[in-house]
């Protein structure tokens, strides 16, 4: 699995972090950062959901 975003979609809701803190984080204006790009096995529910409640579809994972 691999996680990417596109930061221009991002509208700094931070419904991201709360559901996977290890995999993202918010830079000083809120935009989403990815702390792990290639998350581990384990981590693929809450990326997958994380992905799936973005209200600005800013989290693509591919795999």
């Amino acid at each position: 699995m691999r996680v990417s975003i596109n930061p221009a979609m991002c509208c700094a809701a931070g419904q991201c972090v709360l559901i996977a803190p290890d995999v993202f984080d918010q830079a000083d204006d809120g935009t989403v950062v990815v702390l792990l790009s290639e998350p581990p096995a384990d981590r693929e529910g809450a990326v997958r959901e994380a992905e799936a409640v973005c209200p600005g579809m800013a989290i693509q994972v591919e795999g």
